[in-house]
């Protein structure tokens, strides 16, 4: 396995590309953070296997912590006997503070708006079936050649169902905690949104508090609208997506944010790092599979 974040890096889960002893499969592996609940991480990951959309990094297994008999392995032993982790189907990609360290700075206007048009899709997605993914960060947000995709999730939250409080999620950039949530809130939609203006801030800035004079002009409205202290202030999801990706006459409701993916959408060191990744897992040497001893065979005495 080869750990996808730099160390040091704040993300709200550790994640590895892992690959089947016979190179047959490659996934992208999530882990809890130490000192967090496994078991709790393992019921929210299963949580976001009912989440579905392009620009979402699909849940397809999931282990709970006690090695539970009928969980599948991605990384082919014969079943999860350690910590929790999910897995999800591996593309090149780069976490979004990687992609700006690659870049050497920023982000330009047209990627930013592209990048939150897309997670906006996928959080009205979220919230219209009732769950709050309460973990959207610049660390959990992905980007690869064809769109973003949003990540790490178990801290994804069933928003009715769930009434104990999370504040202060480890590996969280405290910039993108809502206020409400880190004063003890519920988590809830309007949080996901705060925290998705937070992300675009970074995209565009370098860092999730800036000041309102640091973000591009074109994006400061409604930037700051998503950064509002009073909940009710912010927009929903779907407006967020609408206002950053607004309807063309070839446009449809499905592909609003896909519009925005023309070739050119990511800056061109993003797009040779991505091939490198590639190139780099292609070209990794298997390990040599465990010899196979076969038992000797037993002498059978001779009849006399």
């Amino acid at each position: 396995m080869t750990r996808l974040d730099p160390p040091g890096t704040a993300v709200p889960c550790r994640r590895f590309v892992a690959r089947t002893p016979d190179g047959a499969r490659t996934v992208l592996l999530s882990t809890p953070l130490p000192g967090t609940d496994p078991a709790r991480f393992a019921a929210e990951a299963t949580a976001a296997r009912h989440l579905l959309g392009p620009w979402i990094a699909p849940v397809t297994d999931v282990a709970e912590p006690t090695g539970a008999a009928g969980s599948a392995d991605p990384v082919g032993s014969t079943g999860p006997t350690g910590p929790a982790w999910y897995a999800s189907p591996y593309v090149p990609a780069l976490p979004l503070p990687v992609a700006l360290a690659v870049h050497g700075g920023p982000l330009p206007e047209a990627t930013v708006r592209a990048v939150g048009a897309a997670l906006a899709e996928a959080l009205a997605a979220a919230h219209s079936q009732g769950l709050t993914h309460a973990g959207v960060s610049p660390a959990a947000v992905l980007l690869t050649a064809d769109g973003p995709r949003l990540s790490c999730f178990g801290a994804v939250r069933a928003a009715a169902a769930d009434g104990e409080p999370r504040t202060g999620l480890p590996g969280l950039d405290p910039g993108a905690l809502a206020p409400e949530q880190a004063s003890g809130g519920r988590p809830r939609p309007p949080g996901d949104v705060f925290a998705l203006g937070a992300v675009l801030a970074y995209a565009a800035t370098g860092h999730t508090v800036p000041e309102r004079e640091e973000l591009p002009s074109a994006l400061r409205e409604v930037v700051s609208s998503c950064l509002a202290r009073d909940p009710a202030d912010r927009p929903t999801a779907g407006a967020l997506m609408a206002s950053l990706a607004p309807p063309t006459a070839h446009q449809t409701v499905l592909n609003s944010a896909g519009t925005l993916l023309t070739p050119g959408w990511l800056p061109g060191r993003v797009i040779a790092a991505l091939a490198r990744q590639s190139a780099e897992l292609l070209a990794a040497e298997l390990p040599e599979p465990p010899e196979q001893t076969v038992p000797a065979q037993h002498a059978t005495p001779a009849r006399a």
